[in-house]
């Protein structure tokens, strides 16, 4: 008895610790085992929107993700929900899940007529035993069942209580130019419907443009009031580079080259897919292109499911420009799963005088771009150094309301917004 009650003791000794992690780490949509790739968060019905699902609403989410090997593996995985800058917050999990906070992968496919072979995974949500109480963020997290301390996988997405009408304008005649690098929203939230106390400290907002998570802006406090109306307007946070349109490439075809591919080869064990060599635009005209503001769409030219008949293959990047040394070069978009780490950061080869990399990216139409991360810890991407600022350029800008009143634990989600510049 005593043996016993002292491993129970340690068992959660070691929950504490993990979860002590989780709260204090890195809770960005990420994978931390090599073997994970391709992993996606999406609106089900619609692969191209935001990962939003409606709180009590018939609408849901999938994640999915492959794992390179032969087998399936045995996981599990769980939600956490977290405040409005992605900080794991103190609800226990009966105060924001409805059901057992515990789900198993049980969906998955194995690759077929691949030469690298993978298992297909998928999560739906909500799922029956496991739906959100609560408006807010969460945080999918997927663990090995043998090993329920290691994250494998973790991925982010919002649950709206539509409770505020969001509305907002998006001009290129901005409070720092006019016509020129800059765009500008304003945004006005209609909140009727919430028992608002104080409209300037208990609603605020956080905008993010094309679904990047290093340039959010956060919105404090309206610029006035006119009751039930909020304005937000003629704020700094409100300003963001105008960037340029993604690059967009396809590798849908392992036999000829598609958009964007110079030359295809195989090398075992993999495709390799070599891209035309990129060039800095900041010089150039702007050109229109629409794009998918970074998604990607998995899909093989040849074959009714992508998500087990498309190919692993080596695909090859190049930018042709000067090296920068106080500075690194990163590429962004969902297939990088918007973070700058060592899979997206491109290596200057001084032979060839060209920023190279090569990750292994499964057979799709993809949209990318370049940014340049200065080395001063900040870890914001800028466009103009590569992809110039260009203020026609047509970006996705997704506006979410929060709102919080003294006393309570947690950021509820109230709305949420789109805006299109450029339109």
């Amino acid at each position: 008895m005593v043996r016993r009650a002292v491993l129970a003791l340690i068992a959660v000794f070691c929950c504490a610790v993990v979860m002590a992690q989780v709260e204090n780490g890195d809770t960005r949509t990420g994978v931390f085992d090599r073997g994970m790739r391709s992993l996606q968060v999406q609106s089900l019905g619609n692969d191209q929107l935001p990962p939003v699902m409606t709180l009590g609403g018939a609408d849901g989410l999938l994640v999915k993700w492959d794992e390179l090997a032969e087998n399936r593996r045995y996981m599990r995985y769980e939600l956490k929900h977290c405040d409005s800058q992605w900080r794991v917050d103190n609800l226990v999990d009966s105060e924001f899940v409805d059901g057992f906070n515990e789900g198993t992968v049980d969906d998955f496919a194995y690759s077929y007529g691949t030469k690298t072979h993978y298992v297909h995974y998928r999560i739906t949500l909500p799922h029956g035993n496991m739906r959100p109480l609560v408006s807010g963020n969460y945080l999918l997290r997927v663990y090995d069942e043998s090993d329920p301390e290691t994250t494998l996988l973790q991925a982010r997405f919002y649950v709206v209580e539509p409770l505020t009408k969001i509305s907002a304008d998006v001009t290129s005649r901005t409070d720092v130019d006019y016509n020129s690098r800059h765009q500008q929203l304003s945004v006005k939230v209609d909140a009727e419907k919430l028992p608002m106390h104080d409209y300037f400290s208990n609603l605020w907002l956080v905008v993010s443009q094309n679904s990047r998570v290093d340039n959010e802006h956060i919105v404090a406090h309206p610029l006035r009031v006119v009751p039930p109306s909020l304005y937000f307007e003629s704020k700094p946070e409100l300003i963001f580079p105008a960037g340029n349109e993604y690059r967009r490439f396809e590798t849908i075809s392992t036999s000829v080259p598609t958009m964007g591919v110079e030359d295809v080869s195989y090398a075992d064990p993999y495709y390799h897919f070599t891209l035309y060599t990129d060039f800095p635009r900041y010089e150039e005209m702007y050109a229109y292109d629409q794009t998918q503001h970074g998604r990607y769409r998995v899909r093989e030219y040849n074959s009714d499911s992508g998500d087990i008949e498309a190919e692993y293959a080596v695909t090859h990047f190049s930018l042709d420009m000067p090296e920068l040394h106080n500075a690194d070069v990163f590429i962004d978009g969902d297939m990088m799963l918007r973070r700058f780490d060592e899979e997206s950061r491109m290596v200057y080869n001084r032979a060839t005088r060209r920023y190279e990399a090569s990750p292994l990216l499964k057979q799709g139409a993809y949209n990318y771009q370049y940014l340049v991360v200065p080395r001063n810890g900040s870890m914001l991407g800028q466009t103009a150094s590569v992809e110039g600022d260009f203020y026609q350029t047509v970006n996705e800008y997704m506006i979410r309301a929060y709102y919080r009143l003294p006393g309570d634990r947690y950021d509820r989600l109230v709305g949420l917004g789109m805006a299109f510049s450029g339109r």
